[in-house]
């Protein structure tokens, strides 16, 4: 046994002392208190043994998995691309912005902390004062419609929540003076989209805003080019890691050394379109004062280059201004020039008249003898007007537009060479032009033709195309025959200023060069005007520019009465499509008045005032020689 403690005297065995219950129990507290103590010191040793073994051999490991419980991953949205005309003009583009945003229930935790360390720092309530008073005094009381003032803010920061936003759309120099100075107010990247001509062209354009709602969150396309080239414009977004709230990933905490980037953001691509702002403007400008004036429904008019069927304008009476897209209705976000689809009537007989020449079976010249009327299978067709028996040159009856003379051609033409025209001009068909929401129009299977469909089409009823097919037609035409697909988008243009040229679509050739140049000539007697003769002035003398040759077709189709299920006798499509300069093609114009009441009911003297800008903006030069007024009804 142990000998005798230090300075007390030796116990006793305890067998040999006398039992009493005082003294047994006192025995066994001592022998609980060495035991306790020897357990304690166990503890301390074991909990010693640990802590070196995570602050030493585990702390590395450890320390990675407790940031990955409040690290979260999230994307770094990319700079939207912008919209561009052929010369460069921004017509959409994006302005970064910041959200500002405050974590009221952890600030009011994290000051409570504060303030156990120092009570002399003030009231949470005072702080939060300190801040809502800065705020109003950096941005002012308001922000992009939304309130900023002082009694604003405060509220805001006093209420019991994770997460709330101060404002949106703040300037991000502005946002950095608040962050800088107050650590627990946070900012998150914002875009802003601007359109700086508000509705020019918006149909085309269309609009995209910042979507928080989206994951990620970032500015996305909602109509137009803006949704149609939303992945080009987007770009690919980078990767960061920030702290967020335990529980809730959607709230970073804010603060410095909470965000760490992974991989940065690329960039989207900017869209350099084939519209020029200037003719853009003008024309928009001019269909909308003509759409009025004539008290016509709606109005649309295009503007295509000749040569490569580049769409330089194109526009419609009902806009938008995408700047406030929300206030817009569906009728004025569509782009009726495409979506629209109509008969397009006399406009139309440029198939019958370039099939005619192609095969041989008709030149200008050609004289056929007209009555006001004649029978296809089981249907009567008659000239707009009465008359009798005329004779008139081939030219004749597109310049007076008969439907008789015309159908008496398509027939010599045949029913299968003409489906076969139709399909070279493009007809039934989208127009590859890379404009969303392009309804295709509508040309009846060959296969399901029936006797009077033959007295429909060469007309330009029973089949319906929209306004830039239906300038497309033309342009054939005007480009020696060969038909080249419209198009709006000019090139991709990277963030480095690097221009990726996007190659015109394969032309299709629609008929010889010397056929097109004489349906060009024979179309020139459609504006003429006869001062000595009525009967030798076309339908459209008033879309003649002096100095200019102007070659075009006018057109009037009845729509159909939805009540009936007929054609109605007092509603119409009203169209005209011309080329300019008609000896030197330059432009092609395409226009569609949806049952224009007052006035001439006529596009013809809106393809005038088109005309008359494009030889101005453009600096045309006056053809050498002035058209000729050619005989359209022979006299006896």
């Amino acid at each position: 046994m142990p000998g005798p403690s230090r300075g007390r005297p030796a116990r006793r065995p305890l067998s040999v002392r006398p039992s009493a219950p005082k003294r047994r129990r006192g025995g066994n507290s001592r022998v609980r208190l060495a035991v306790g103590r020897l357990l304690l010191v166990g503890a301390l040793l074991a909990a010693g043994v640990k802590l070196v073994q995570v602050q030493g051999f585990q702390a590395e490991a450890l320390s990675a998995q407790a940031e990955q419980q409040r690290a979260t991953p999230i994307d770094i949205p990319a700079a939207r691309g912008s919209i561009l005309d052929r010369n460069g003009n921004q017509l959409a583009f994006s302005v970064e912005a910041r959200a500002l945003y405050a974590v009221p229930r952890l600030m009011r935790q994290e000051w409570a902390k504060a303030l156990e360390r120092d009570p002399d720092i003030g009231s949470f309530e005072a702080r939060i004062a300190d801040i809502a008073a800065f705020v109003e005094q950096t941005l002012g009381k308001e922000v992009a419609g939304q309130k900023t003032d002082r009694d604003t803010v405060l509220a805001k920061l006093s209420q019991d929540t994770t997460y709330v936003e101060l404002a949106d759309n703040v300037d991000p120099g502005k946002a950095a003076i608040i962050t800088d100075k107050y650590f627990n107010i946070g900012s998150e990247y914002r875009a802003v989209r601007v359109y700086p001509n508000g509705e020019l062209a918006s149909n085309i354009i269309g609009a995209a805003n910042w979507r928080k709602d989206k994951e990620p969150p970032a500015t996305h396309g909602l109509l137009g080019l803006e949704i149609s080239e939303d992945n080009l414009l987007a770009g690919s977004n980078g990767r960061r890691v920030v702290d967020t709230m335990q529980g809730n990933d959607d709230v970073v905490i804010p603060g410095p050394g909470r965000s760490r980037e992974l991989a940065a953001a690329t960039p989207g691509k900017s869209l350099e379109l084939t519209l020029d702002v200037d003719t853009q403007y003008a024309l928009q400008r001019m269909v909308t004062e003509y759409t009025r004036e004539t008290a016509a429904r709606s109005g649309s008019a295009v503007v295509l280059d000749a040569r490569t069927g580049e769409i330089l304008a194109m526009a419609n009476d009902k806009t938008f201004d995408p700047n406030r897209f929300g206030k817009a209705d569906e009728e004025h976000l569509r782009n009726a020039a495409v979506s629209t689809v109509f008969e397009p009537g006399s406009v139309h007989k440029i198939v019958t008249a370039a099939a005619a020449v192609e095969d041989g079976i008709h030149q200008p010249d050609s004289v056929l003898g007209v009555d006001d009327s004649i029978r296809v299978s089981d249907r009567v067709i008659r000239d707009s007007a009465p008359h009798p028996r005329q004779d008139m040159t081939f030219t004749g009856v597109f310049a007076k537009s008969s439907n008789v003379g015309t159908l008496m051609a398509a027939q010599e033409i045949g029913e299968d060479r003409y489906a076969e025209m139709l399909t070279r001009f493009g007809l039934g068909k989208r127009t590859q032009s890379g404009l969303p929401g392009e309804e295709a129009g509508y040309v009846p299977p060959r296969n399901q033709w029936s006797g009077s469909t033959f007295g429909n089409l060469p007309i330009g009823q029973g089949l319906s195309t929209n306004l830039l097919q239906m300038t497309g037609m033309y342009q054939a035409i005007a480009n020696d025959g060969v038909r080249v697909p419209p198009r709006i988008i000019r090139a991709e243009v990277s963030a480095d200023g690097a221009r990726q040229v996007k190659q015109p679509p394969e032309g299709v050739r629609v008929v010889s060069p010397e056929t097109a140049k004489t349906v060009r000539d024979m179309f020139r007697a459609v504006v003429q005007r006869s001062t000595s003769d009525p009967d030798q002035t076309g339908t459209g003398p008033s879309a003649a520019l002096p100095g200019y040759q102007v070659s075009g077709k006018t057109g009037t189709a009845q729509q159909v009465d939805p009540k009936c299920g007929c054609y109605s006798h007092s509603q119409h499509w009203i169209t005209f499509a011309g080329i300019f300069p008609a000896d030197n093609p330059r432009f092609v114009v395409g226009i569609m008045l949806d049952n224009p009441t007052v006035g001439e009911q006529s596009a013809a003297p809106l393809f005038h005032d088109v005309a008359s800008y494009l030889s101005q903006r453009y600096q045309v030069p006056m053809s050498a020689e002035q058209s000729p007024v050619v005989p359209l009804i022979l006299t006896p």
